[in-house]
């Protein structure tokens, strides 16, 4: 349904253009990288840009001393989240002790609200550090905890290189924040 000037209604399928048997994904998500141009991490660090900007605007679920919590722009999955220091430092073994235990503590946190939230059945939880190791901002640490259900795999990624996610990042990032425990 589309509402027209006058508030009036409209099905869709009355609208102009012939039906087909195709589906639409819609990832509105991806224009800032399209419009971005081929390029768009080459020079500002999307997680050090983050902290900066309203937790809404930077898709930040929750924040810590030395790290904080946000959607990945690029999920795997619907609830897919990064845990970032806030500090720009690029491997694991450049973190600070502080630092290595709030990123620990707050995929702990995270793990627990995703299983409130979204119910998923398992996690997959990594770093990928530097570029040749598939990090796709290498300069700057972070850990994904990817929620993954027992359904939630099908022919779409294998042949047709397409991820379906049921949820707009804004609607994921209101549910895990709201899921999140005050401190």
């Amino acid at each position: 349904m589309t509402e027209e000037p006058n508030g009036r209604l409209e099905d869709a399928a009355e609208l102009a253009g012939v039906p087909d048997e195709f589906q639409r994904l819609w990832t509105p998500h991806r224009m800032a990288y399209i419009q971005a141009g081929p390029e768009p991490l080459k020079h500002d660090c999307p997680f050090c840009a983050a902290p900066g900007k309203t937790d809404e605007e930077g898709l930040i679920v929750a924040r810590g001393e030395t790290a904080y919590v946000l959607l990945n722009l690029f999920p795997y999955n619907s609830g897919h989240l990064l845990v970032c220091p806030y500090r720009h430092f690029s491997t694991y073994d450049e973190a600070t002790p502080e630092e290595v235990a709030e990123i620990g503590a707050l995929t702990q946190v995270a793990m627990r609200v995703l299983r409130g939230v979204a119910r998923c059945d398992g996690f997959n939880i990594g770093m990928n550090q530097g570029a040749v190791a598939g990090a796709g901002v290498a300069e700057h640490l972070h850990q994904h905890v990817v929620p993954r259900w027992a359904t939630d795999a099908n022919f779409f990624p294998i042949i047709a290189k397409t991820k379906a996610l049921p949820q707009l990042l804004g609607e994921v990032r209101d549910a895990v924040q709201g899921g999140w425990p005050v401190i």
